[in-house]
């Protein structure tokens, strides 16, 4: 899950859970947004970790350039 997902995530379920007034048979809107809001927290976090685990993997050398061999023209 991308941070952006995650985010959105805790945002819809911010507002089942607060913002909402509407009832809906054998579901529970505040206990649904409730759900979402520590299911993105949670992709949150991984999101985070993940992204701190690919930049150790990242390369640290400087990359060499490359020269070219400077050959005579042809005849």
């Amino acid at each position: 899950m991308t941070i952006a997902g995650s985010i959105f995530l805790i945002a819809v379920g911010a507002i089942l859970r607060f913002a909402t007034n509407l009832h809906v048979a054998h579901v529970s809107l505040h206990t649904v947004g409730l759900i979402l809001m520590i299911a993105g927290a949670a992709g949150l976090i991984l999101g985070f970790v993940q992204q701190r685990m690919w930049a150790r993997r990242a390369p640290n050398a400087v990359i060499a350039e490359e020269r070219e061999i400077q050959r005579p023209p042809p005849y």
